[in-house]
């Protein structure tokens, strides 16, 4: 399953980079794309466990940046 998720105040794209690499660790993660210009995060991922991916990719996403948050 993929889905599109818009990110709010993602600052850098480093941040950005860096929360594609934590997040292609989770298991089930199949592809991802975090965009800094765009504020767009893709996500492809098992379609089984897609909620409880997509809940560890937000911790991912909180820890390399805490003021960002992702629009469910």
């Amino acid at each position: 399953m993929t889905k599109t998720f818009m990110l709010e105040d993602l600052d850098c794209a480093n941040c950005a980079r860096k929360m594609e690499e934590a997040i292609k660790k989770i298991d089930g993660v199949e592809e991802i794309h975090v965009n800094f210009l765009t504020q767009k995060m893709i996500l492809t991922a098992d379609d089984d466990r897609f909620d409880a991916i997509l809940k560890e990719a937000v911790r991912c996403i909180r820890r390399v940046e805490p003021d960002c948050s992702v629009k469910l």
